[in-house]
């Protein structure tokens, strides 16, 4: 199988590394029949064939889609040989995971293992076929140039292990849920380990939003009710809040803030996997874009389906004491007081803020992610965890910073009808009033408790989110 590879890419002493550009050009050459240097998908195929390499159905298409940065319908030699040449680099990553004792051979265990670890169990005679189908010499291991000569021209370089690692929004919780739903392995889908990590950072984000909960109600208190002629400091907001209502009172609201985790997470999750189905080409490795697409839509989906939560979770937070006796006390008694539109109070605000947060925390994380690949992944796509915690961190706090006057405008919205003598009023005017009197800052009040709790929210997340995993059996 594959014997173009061996036949062509590489010499029969394996020296590929060594002029790599020599052999893809010689390969380019050939596979360009018409010799008017580009490459595409009818001579790709035919060429392939012809030299006796075995493809299943719709490879061609995606090695040719992959590599056509240009979408010009054909590949010349620079996108040809880039395409080898990142391709060959992700192999190697891969390879090094499989080669758990390091010794540049993978063997029938190390593939049991492996596989073991993404939650499927293999039979030595499965593993054994695995195994058979890549060894070229007959010593039942396989060494880099059996791999590399066996998948260089296999287009799924959606590499398993690099999603497994690089997950954030399922494992990091800062209290706010607009980022992109993370990826999940097709393994994790099949064995029901997705469902496993989903409550393992629900769990994180419940002990995440707890701990960090004065602060979250100290932001709210200062969206609300902070301004140029009513300034309210952190010591002098926590010392207003404990004298009205005791310790107890700077964690009012978050109650409905960690049960409303539970439903927002599924629906995003089932809406995100049915938006991805309706953007991409079956079979089609999502791209960046549609990514980005499929995770707002999920977002503003499950927005709107727990939106009335949202609005309570503020009221709660700014309730006096006595004014409500829990959520189903609040939810009552604005139903009856202003009707169901007050559930939706600031909806507006809050879905346009899906897409600065989700755009911009999604491009930063892809941005530092494929920077530290580039650079620092030469054995290992795993990033250690505090670079994960920093990416995570990094981009979740530039997506804040990007959507932060759309949650305060929303924020202000809902808390409107239960502040005495406030006007209702629509986003523009709200924004429109805002500037005047307290100029372009004024967007970006209780800004300071809002990144206070970002590191320890993150460190309290990653902690619970390791802990759940090995309780629920996840293996790393």
């Amino acid at each position: 199988m594959h014997q173009l590879i061996r036949k062509f890419v590489f010499t029969e002493s394996h020296c590929v590394e060594e002029d790599n550009t020599k052999t893809f050009a010689d390969l380019f050459e050939k596979l360009d029949a018409n010799k008017d240097g580009k490459v595409d998908v009818s001579e790709l195929k035919t060429g392939l064939a012809a030299m006796g390499f075995s493809m299943g159905k719709g490879e061609a298409q995606k090695i040719f889609a992959s590599g056509d940065t240009d979408k010009d319908e054909g590949l010349d030699f620079e996108e040809f040989s880039k395409y080898l040449k990142e391709h060959e680099k992700k192999l190697r990553l891969t390879f090094k995971s499989l080669d758990k004792n390091q010794d540049g051979r993978i063997d029938v265990r190390e593939i049991q293992q492996s596989l073991k670890d993404l939650g499927l169990n293999l039979t030595d005679r499965d593993a054994e076929k695995i195994l058979h189908s890549i060894d070229a010499d007959g010593t039942m291991t396989v060494d880099w140039n059996e791999w590399r000569e066996h998948f260089l021209f296999n287009p799924a370089d959606d590499l398993q292990e690099i999603i497994r690692y690089w997950k954030h929004s399922t494992v990091l919780d800062i209290g706010d849920s607009l980022t992109i739903p993370d990826e999940f392995t097709e393994e994790e889908k099949t064995t029901g380990i997705w469902w496993r990590q989903l409550v393992a950072g629900g769990m994180a984000g419940v002990v995440s939003r707890t701990g960090t909960a004065p602060l979250d109600r100290m932001k709210v208190f200062m969206q609300v009710h902070s301004s140029k002629t009513n300034k309210i400091g952190l010591v002098d907001g926590f010392k207003q809040m404990i004298k009205e209502g005791g310790v107890a009172s700077l964690w009012r609201g978050n109650g409905v803030n960690v049960i409303k985790i539970a439903p927002e997470t599924a629906i995003k999750f089932m809406a995100y996997e049915q938006y991805k189905k309706l953007l991409t080409k079956e079979g089609g490795k999502i791209q960046s874009h549609e990514r980005f697409i499929a995770g707002s839509l999920a977002g503003a989906t499950a927005q709107t389906a727990i939106y009335p939560m949202e609005v309570m979770k503020t009221r709660l937070t700014l309730r006096k004491t006595g004014q409500y006796s829990g959520m189903f006390d609040c939810a009552k008694k604005i139903l009856k007081k202003e009707g169901v539109k007050a559930f939706y109070k600031g909806y507006v605000p809050n879905i346009l803020g899906i897409i600065p947060y989700a755009g911009i925390d999604l491009a930063v994380y892809e941005t530092l992610k494929n920077a530290w690949l580039s650079r620092y992944a030469k054995d290992t796509a795993n990033p250690g965890v505090l670079v994960l915690l920093g990416c995570g961190t990094i981009s979740s706090t530039c997506g804040q910073l990007a959507s932060y006057p759309l949650a305060l405008v929303r924020t202000r919205m809902q808390a409107q009808a239960s502040m005495e003598g406030s006007e209702q009023v629509s986003m523009s005017i709200l924004v429109k009033k805002i500037m005047q009197k307290e100029g372009f800052f004024g967007l970006y009040r209780g800004i300071l408790p809002n990144f206070m709790k970002v590191i320890p929210a993150v460190s309290i997340s990653y902690v619970v989110y390791e802990y759940m995993r090995s309780g629920l059996g996840i293996s790393k």
